[in-house]
């Protein structure tokens, strides 16, 4: 071989040498990165060398605020943000009732962003434990039972109060009201629906839902509306609506009771005003009925 020639192949052997001891510097680098990521993360930068957090960005689709996050994150004063650790702020913010998922993320050099999924009420209810005095609480749909924070006042007292259910504390939580997303549904329908019935609503119970399938309304104007959860509730209010508009062209008493729980045959009770405590039953005077209004005849016969 020629001088020329071995020069050549000496060149190309030290040019793949090198390559070699590149990709092996790269590749020792990487591994150094990973364990000190799944060891200590405060070894990729001392607190000399990354600012405090100067910042907390909230992003939500709820009613939670700036200070709030700031309250609940509580964090160290002069913390970095390799100081805190992610998944240990996530599980405090989870810890709040109202809170349903929650995202934290490091933004640097000093930018923690929080992005949160929240709860939304459907009911309150009020519960007392042991001699303190009874206290309001809010439920979601999927049954979390959570103090509520930031909501508008005309927004609570719009929701009606659940009642027929027993809460259950386990580990100083309540344990979530199981078959809450039936009452859900009822709620929901009548809001979107029938909001001129929903608004005069004041109580749901859940006493018979277990034994009788049954949901048991409290109004305004009538003392007990009972819907069944096996048949659809869009048209159970409908068929309420129409026997209230029905039933205040006919008399100008006061129902006490409808039940849309049996079909389309919907009995209705109502109270006599005459018969109020403490005065005897005017003479010739008929009890107050409980016969159903002839407003869904059956198929066969012509209306």
């Amino acid at each position: 071989m020629s001088s020329e020639g071995r020069r050549r192949v000496a060149l190309r052997t030290l040019k793949t040498i090198g390559a070699a001891v590149s990709l092996a510097f790269v590749g020792w680098g990487a591994v150094q990165i990973v364990i000190a990521l799944q060891g200590d993360p405060k070894r990729l930068a001392s607190p000399g060398q990354t600012p405090a957090i100067r910042e907390v960005v909230l992003v939500t689709d709820g009613v939670l605020d700036h200070n709030w996050i700031v309250d609940a994150l509580a964090l160290p004063k002069g913390a970095t943000l390799m100081d805190v650790d992610l998944f240990q702020l996530r599980n405090r913010l989870m810890s709040f009732g109202q809170v349903h998922s929650a995202m934290l993320t490091r933004n640097f050099p000093a930018t923690l962003h929080v992005k949160l999924s929240e709860r939304s009420p459907v009911a309150r209810v009020m519960a007392q434990i042991g001699s303190e005095p009874p206290h309001p609480y809010l439920i979601a749909r999927d049954g979390v039972v959570f103090d509520g924070v930031g909501y508008d006042s005309h927004l609570l007292e719009s929701l009606p109060w659940l009642d027929g259910v027993k809460l259950t504390k386990s580990d100083g939580e309540f344990l979530p009201v199981e078959r809450m997303e039936v009452v859900a549904d009822l709620l929901g329908k009548a809001k979107l629906e029938a909001e001129h019935l929903y608004r005069t609503w004041q109580i749901v119970s859940m006493e018979r839902l277990e034994t009788d399938g049954e949901l048991l309304v409290k109004s305004a104007d009538i003392a007990t509306i009972r819907f069944s959860v096996t048949e659809d509730f869009f048209r159970q209010l409908a068929r309420l609506d129409t026997l209230l508009d029905t039933a205040r062209a006919r008399t100008d008493q006061p129902l006490r009771e409808v039940n849309l729980a049996i079909g389309a045959q919907v009995p209705a009770a109502f109270d006599d005003p005459a018969l109020s405590p403490g005065k005897p039953a005017p003479k010739n005077t008929r009890p107050a009925s409980a016969a159903p209004l002839p407003l869904f005849p059956p198929p066969s016969r012509k209306t």
